[in-house]
């Protein structure tokens, strides 16, 4: 996986965030962030598509893969997308990038979201996979949508409870939470897998990721109230799945242009895990719409 990248840790505070990279330095920053419960692995096959042109950053999340894994608190702070963001940005200026694209999915997106409200400098436009807003999927339940994402009460549940359950066999709990969301299938090249698997496999993988969604049910709702309907500004793409949840419980775009000034996007034919189930895809679309980002930059310079 990702020939020609190199792999490093920074120190971000008290955090270590280990990064892939590759591309020249020079060029542009791409950076691409995975969701749950995944690593930086997930883009093995769309990044290398983009370091003709860019220089490529892909991060593991705090709290997932080789990353920190830092102790929580009662309100589930050091979870918060606006913590998690906050590595981002330092994570991007020590490669020295101040200025970046996004590239993101599933956890990495809401990352992204409150990334590009906190720190709009930093973020120059963004591509967003398989989500729509937190705090309106939260609003918006339905049976059909708690059936299919399960997961996300569970995750929620006070500690330990889901800790204990999922480390009973984190392995068995991986496959049928994400085998569950391919419709039954494996998308994941087994190399990839084995990363995965490894990296939520242990106690303290499992914890930091049950706060990651106890965070996003309790004070990353409270960090989008505070916004009091601030936008987004940046360009912003969302591709979703047209066999997944955010296709048959949300209209997507109506709750994105409730939450961003522009926004285009649609529906592609995949499951959840786009990036691996059609890589080429996902980076056509994305190389279109940075380039397009960029050349519109370099015009009005």
């Amino acid at each position: 996986m990702f020939l020609d990248f190199e792999e490093l840790t920074l120190n971000v505070g008290e955090q270590k965030i280990f990064v892939r990279h590759g591309g020249d330095p020079g060029n542009p920053s791409l950076l691409l962030l995975h969701g749950y419960p995944q690593t930086s692995a997930m883009w093995h096959a769309v990044a290398p598509q983009f370091t003709d042109q860019f220089h490529v950053i892909c991060p593991d999340l705090r709290g997932y893969g080789r990353s920190s894994k830092p102790a929580s608190d009662d309100q589930h702070t050091p979870y918060s997308k606006r913590e998690m963001a906050k590595d981002m940005v330092s994570v991007m200026s020590q490669m020295g990038h101040e200025t970046f694209l996004v590239g993101a999915h599933d956890r990495g997106a809401r990352v992204t979201h409150r990334m590009a409200l906190d720190h709009p400098q930093n973020v120059q436009a963004m591509v967003l996979l398989d989500i729509a807003p937190t705090r309106e999927m939260y609003r918006d339940t339905s049976k059909e949508f708690a059936s299919a994402y399960w997961h996300w009460f569970f995750l929620i549940q006070k500690h330990p409870i889901p800790e204990q359950i999922i480390g009973n066999d984190p392995a068995q709990f991986w496959k049928l939470k994400c085998f569950n969301q391919a419709k039954g299938e494996s998308p994941f090249t087994a190399e990839a897998l084995d990363e995965y698997i490894a990296a939520f496999s242990t106690p303290e993988a499992i914890h930091a990721t049950c706060e990651d969604y106890r965070a996003a049910a309790t004070i990353d709702i409270e960090h989008d109230d505070r916004d009091d309907g601030r936008k987004i500004e940046q360009p912003l793409m969302v591709l979703w799945a047209k066999r997944g949840v955010i296709e048959t419980c949300f209209d997507a775009m109506a709750l994105w242009q409730a939450r961003a000034h522009w926004v285009e996007g649609e529906a592609v034919d995949a499951t959840h895990y786009m990036a691996e189930e059609i890589p080429d895809e996902i980076a056509s679309r994305m190389r279109a719409f940075f380039l397009r980002q960029t050349d519109q930059k370099d015009a009005a310079e």
